[in-house]
């Protein structure tokens, strides 16, 4: 049996310390800012969170608040067409993301919502991203929309996160596998890896 040595941390096994800052109150702390992609051509102005595409979260009133916040919200790949085009009518797309995995109804899906909004914003999910076959599917996804900002996952090392970014053609590379209380993932499989612990 191969065991990984070494400690695996969630965010309920560490505190943030604090540091000396110049800052003097925190109203005055400026979470905004521009982002550059390494394969879309977009810059993306806001704040770096995105709302987690699972069914719970990603509600019309968790649009709302994250919105008008400049946050992302990635809809839950569930939604059907109709959903996700009054969605992206009512909430500027730039902050609203589709979400797809890997079957062809997905990518079938994606192309009937870009006749009404063109060159939507993207978060491709599956639960493993550790496959080549979700490589490939990712860079057949960034021919297909060259232009959209890409996120894909979910992977837990280093060496994933560059073969999505290099050869899947994606922008963005989502990390964690079984991370937390709402994902069910390492309980059910014995699969995962402590969030802190994955993001170093």
């Amino acid at each position: 049996m191969k065991l990984k040595e070494g400690i695996s941390l969630d965010y309920d096994d560490v505190l943030i310390l604090p540091q000396r800052s110049t800052v003097a109150s925190r109203k005055d702390v400026v979470l905004e800012r521009e982002f550059k992609f390494y394969h879309s051509d977009r810059t993306w102005n806001g704040v770096p969170i995105i709302c987690a595409n699972m069914v719970p979260l990603t509600t019309w009133k968790m649009c709302e608040v994250f919105v008008k916040e400049k946050m992302i919200v990635a809809l839950h790949k569930y939604l059907k067409q109709e959903e996700l085009i009054k969605f992206l009518s009512h909430f500027p797309p730039e902050y609203v993301w589709i979400s797809v995995g890997m079957k062809k109804e997905d990518i079938d899906k994606l192309y009937q919502v870009c006749r009404f909004v063109p060159d939507p914003n993207i978060v491709i999910d599956i639960a493993n991203g550790h496959l080549e076959i979700f490589v490939n599917y990712c860079r057949k996804v960034r021919d297909s929309f060259p232009n959209s900002i890409i996120c894909a996952g979910n992977v837990s090392n280093p060496s994933c996160v560059a073969e999505l970014i290099l050869h899947g053609g994606v922008d963005i590379v989502k990390v964690g596998i079984g991370p937390g209380k709402m994902c069910r993932t390492r309980h059910v499989t014995g699969i995962g890896c402590g969030q802190i612990s994955c993001i170093d």
